[in-house]
């Protein structure tokens, strides 16, 4: 099998003149070789770079999306929204997910994140680590793909070894562990929200990718973000100030514990914050027509 693979790095890493792109459904193969582990691990860390470097495809993310669904256990959990944070962690603010859970029990929505180890990138606390040192709400639902989506997460070695970010960094963002018909992802560079968009926009009934905190869907201060519905992106701008936050969002590294202090014993302008964030959420899964009649809902 391990020379069937050859085929595909050559694809990808022997040069501009000789690379090509990859079909969908040679992607799909790729990928479940890739997953199988049935090529060596220098085979898949040869392959991940060349696919960045060549760069990536539209056409070969739906392939790796379509072989992840073979492989990820799915648990249907109604009235859900995905939250898609990335991989590789936060380092500079806290994670709003639990408070934000928080604020929308009430409302009959469900949270839904996944977490595993830690992947290549910006080396921060990741969402695993978070929800492990939580009080939880019934309504946050957390998919630790070391049971549902074993096959990626036995790839993190390799992929930390490697060090760098790859293709499998954008197609994990957004798994749908529990069929939610909303979404919402971040974007560190605005370029991104168009491949994000064309990726992931046919998945949801709604998918909302906001130009976020360290790359997440997080709102700490203003930013743009772009609605995908019904085949259509429209793009808007949101300020805290406009709801009279005024929070200071933090540029250093914080810790674990720093982390957890934080969310246990939120400030005033924190909470608020996360009812923005909340606010988010009601609108992005339709149960408000705005984020402001949404906002002033919560408040």
């Amino acid at each position: 099998m391990e020379d069937i693979f050859k085929k595909y790095i050559k694809a990808v890493g022997t040069g501009p003149k000789h690379n090509y792109d990859l079909t969908k459904e040679q992607m799909m193969e790729a990928m479940d070789m890739i997953l199988a582990k049935q090529a060596y691990p220098e085979q898949i860390s040869a392959f991940l770079l060349g696919w960045r470097l060549k760069p990536e495809t539209i056409e070969e993310f739906f392939g790796v999306l379509k072989s992840f669904d073979n492989y990820i256990q799915r648990v249907t959990i109604k009235d859900s929204i995905e939250l898609g944070y990335p991989y590789d962690g936060k380092r500079n603010n806290p994670y709003l997910f639990s408070l934000m859970a928080k604020e929308l029990q009430p409302y009959d929505l469900n949270i839904v994140v996944s977490g595993d180890k830690l992947q290549a990138g910006k080396n921060g606390v990741t969402v695993k680590d978070i929800f492990n040192n939580i009080t939880k709400t019934q309504n946050l639902h957390f998919f630790d793909r070391s049971d549902i989506f074993k096959e990626i997460s036995n790839l993190t070695d390799i992929r930390r070894k490697l060090g760098i970010r790859t293709g499998l960094n954008v197609a994990e963002r957004l798994i749908n562990p529990a069929n939610s018909l909303y979404a919402v992802t971040g974007v560190f560079h605005k370029p991104f929200m168009q491949k994000y968009a064309q990726i992931f926009g046919d998945r949801y009934k709604k998918l909302v990718i906001i130009k976020g905190n360290e790359g997440t869907q997080e709102i700490y201060s203003k930013c743009q973000y772009w609605v995908i519905e019904n085949g259509n992106t429209t793009l808007h701008t949101i300020d805290p100030k406009d709801f009279g936050i005024n929070y200071t969002k933090s540029w250093d590294k914080i810790s674990l514990k720093e982390s957890l202090d934080i969310l246990n014993n939120p400030s005033d302008e924190l909470i608020k914050i996360a009812k923005l964030n909340s606010a988010m959420m009601l609108y992005i899964s339709n149960k408000t027509k705005s984020v402001k009649e949404a906002y002033e809902l919560l408040s």
